[in-house]
């Protein structure tokens, strides 16, 4: 407990955005700054009573302060534009760490074990040509195809990326690290579904392409150009806009690839500038035409879900297996124990199939032992039916 509760105590404050005395401020002063000080110099234990408040105002559960120390963060790469102060910094470290930890012990319990295989590591990236061809190899490897990724974030998932979402401050794009060899990802909770997208491939780029050895800007253009091609390829590029044009396509035409394929009108036009299909004129009057909507309000969107889902369907199967307790699912879900059965359970009434006496004839069959159809069931169930 004195080796682990100092270290905990610290990465709750941080991860609560919190200053040694704006926690002892939270607790209305009870617990001065030297003695949190003390705590977290591992000079010092609390007493129960002040470690409940602790756990109250950090919003975290008693036993955090216990936990095993797992890991600690590798480098962390940041998007240039996130211009967060040293706090917020800490604070996303914190939550990444807290994240990653429950996330690997939860595939622990699953007998689950991370291997992630690079498909591009041998490659040298230098130009935008090598980040196409990389593009061009993990999409073979990883049996994409050419058409819209339905979820990005699943689609990393599934190749051993673990992608986390956490709710922060709207300068903040994403971060990409290794821990321990295990990828991982950061993106900010409460961006659009095309925004997410962008930013985890631009992350994705960061993990697989080897462009340590160039500077800052051109990491982030590189990887920028990663993106926009794992989005979509060049030859769904020239299908889609041609392989020329010599003005702006109008927005009609984008917003319908927008929509399908899951990216920006922003990052689109930026796609068809790098692969020559429309020129730094044209490029550049669309910019102008952008400028006052940068957000693309009323300009489409990708009506498909991009978020998250392996984590909290790992923890579902530990519960429903009896492998662990739904307090500890709880737990590691970072969810009240209320909230994690009421996800769970889904039990709200609109889910409630016992309150809709109005089932199909599909359903009824089903509720018979040995179920009989005349042809009103057959149409019901499928209206396409042709007795011929």
């Amino acid at each position: 407990m004195r080796d682990v509760f100092p270290y905990r105590l610290k990465s709750a404050r941080k991860r609560a955005g919190l200053s040694m005395r704006q926690l002892s401020e939270e607790l209305n002063n009870q617990v001065s700054y030297n003695a949190i000080k003390k705590y977290e110099d591992g000079k010092m234990l609390p007493e129960k009573s002040t470690l409940l408040a602790l756990a109250e105002a950090l919003k975290v559960k008693l036993e955090y302060f216990s936990r095993p120390i797992r890991f600690d963060l590798g480098d962390i790469e940041f998007r240039k534009r996130a211009s967060l102060g040293i706090k917020q910094i800490e604070k996303i470290k914190e939550n990444t760490r807290d994240l990653l930890e429950r996330y690997i012990e939860v595939e622990e319990l699953c007998g689950i074990q991370s291997a992630f295989n690079n498909p591009v590591s041998k490659q040298v990236i230098n130009l935008e040509s090598d980040v196409e061809k990389a593009a061009e190899t993990l999409r073979a490897s990883w049996r994409i195809g050419t058409n819209p990724i339905p979820n990005v974030i699943e689609m990393m998932e599934e190749h051993e990326v673990k992608v986390l979402e956490i709710e922060v401050d709207e300068k903040f794009d994403g971060l990409s690290t290794y821990v321990a060899e295990i990828p991982v990802t950061i993106l900010n909770k409460n961006f659009s579904a095309d925004r997410k997208r962008f930013t985890a491939l631009h992350e994705l780029g960061h993990l697989v392409l080897s462009v340590n050895e160039l500077d800052h800007k051109e990491k982030e253009r590189l990887c920028n150009r990663f993106a926009g091609a794992m989005l979509i390829s060049k030859d769904e590029m020239e299908r889609l806009l041609g392989f020329k044009r010599t003005n702006v396509p109008p927005l009609g035409e984008l917003i319908r690839i927008k929509e399908e394929y899951g990216i920006s009108v922003q990052a689109l036009m930026r796609r068809a500038y790098d692969l020559d299909i429309i020129n730094r004129t044209v490029y550049q009057k669309f910019s102008r035409m952008i400028a006052r909507n940068r957000s693309e309000t009323e300009l489409g969107e990708f009506n498909r879900e991009e978020k998250a889902f392996r984590f909290l369907r790992l923890i579902f199967r530990l519960a429903s297996e009896g492998a662990i307790s739904m307090s500890k699912a709880s737990s590691l879900a970072g969810m009240s124990l209320a909230d994690f059965k009421r996800e769970y359970d889904r039990t709200d009434e609109e889910l409630d199939w016992s309150n809709h006496p109005e089932q199909t004839a599909f359903i009824n069959a089903y509720d018979e032992d040995e179920p009989e159809y005349d042809y009103t069931d057959i149409i019901e169930i499928n209206p396409d039916y042709d007795p011929r």
